[in-house]
Order: C-alpha cells, then structure tokens, then sequence
C-alpha cells in the first residue's frame, strides 16, 4: 500500500545579493536583486541603520529583483535593506545589502 500525502511547499525565504547603485539620493531609483523577491514573498521594503527604519516606495517587483526609490524621508547615511515577508508569519529580514543616503548637490546659482 502506498501512501499519498499533498506537498506543502514553505515559502522560500526572500534573499538580497547586491542592489545598484551603492549611493543615491532622494528620488533616485534603485534596483536590490537577489532570489525569491515577488510580491507572494515580500510585502516591503525598508532602509534601516538598526534603529530607524525608513519605507522605499518600491515600483517593479519579480521574483529575483525589486525597483525602489528612495522617499523624502530618507536622512544621509549608509543604511541596510531589511524586507517584511508576506503572510501570517509576517516578519522583518535584514539583509547583507547596504546603500549611502547622500545629501543632494546643490545646484549652482547663476
């Protein structure tokens, strides 16, 4: 007799690997790559220096990148990506991702 059981599959752990560029400012576009990034697996993501946490408006998302800006919000520093996973089971994931926040030039006066 062969037993058959259904296969519950447990959603892959969403992973960032790298994100381009490594510095920008408000507004700049961004793109974080890495494995299991769609929307079924990551509900946001965050800036975070391990006190403040910022939100990044993310505009284009697949399963091996996001596309975020950063938002007026964001302060100058160097910061880590961290995701909120999606589900029940919610949680937030720093990940060994890091950008620069720089200070926007300032445009010249004529």
């Amino acid at each position: 007799m062969v037993l058959a059981f259904p296969a519950f599959s447990q959603p892959s752990t969403p992973m960032l690997s790298a994100v381009e560029p490594a510095s920008g400012t408000i507004g700049d576009a961004f793109v974080a790559t890495g494995n299991n990034l769609d929307d079924a697996a990551v509900t946001a993501l965050f800036l975070t220096d391990g006190k403040n946490d910022i939100k990044v408006l993310i505009t284009e998302q697949t399963a091996t990148s996001i596309k975020f800006k950063l938002p007026p919000t964001a302060k100058q520093g160097r910061f880590a990506l961290m995701v909120l996973t999606k589900g029940k089971d919610a949680r937030y994931i720093e990940e060994p991702v890091k950008i620069t926040v720089e200070v926007p030039a300032e445009k010249p006066t004529t």
